[in-house]
């Protein structure tokens, strides 16, 4: 049996007011696009994570990471039996200019959004989330601990 929780990140990286998105290529999300991320290892600081897995997934070499948000995603099948069970730290990035997002690893694409555009796609709800609160109140982190269906 596995076991859980799970410990996962990811990056929110803003330019002008698009956001950097990919489109899960595999895995709980697979379909969906999302902040790029995944599973810390064993070890490894939450923000030095988040970083790493912005480079994996889009090439893009970040810096500052900020603790925003703590989630608890929990996901039950039909069955009521629990599929899995992640506490994802999401995280602010920043990043120079002039670095182009390319899909690799486990992302399937990747591309600027904005708000508009963001509400017409296939996300998880933490992702709406995180981009409402930022439009509504700029960048400055007000972390927070809220709980989700995956």
């Amino acid at each position: 049996m596995m076991a859980y929780p799970r410990i996962a990140v990811s990056a929110i990286l803003r330019r002008e007011n698009r956001y950097l998105l990919v489109l899960r290529g595999k895995g709980q999300s697979q379909g969906q696009y999302a902040f790029p991320g995944g599973k810390v290892e064993p070890g490894e600081r939450l923000d030095i994570a988040a970083l790493r897995e912005l480079r994996e997934e889009t090439g893009i070499r970040g810096d500052h990471a900020r603790f925003f948000r703590l989630y608890d995603l929990i996901a039950h099948g039909d069955d009521g039996v629990l599929e899995s069970h992640y506490v994802l730290a999401v995280h602010l990035v920043e990043a120079a200019d002039g670095q182009e997002a390319v899909a690799a690893d486990d992302a399937a694409d990747a591309g600027w959004f904005t708000i508009e555009e963001i509400r017409s796609l296939p996300t998880p709800p933490s992702v709406l989330e995180c981009v409402e609160y930022i439009d509504m109140h700029g960048h400055e982190p007000e972390p927070r601990v809220l709980s989700m269906e995956a």
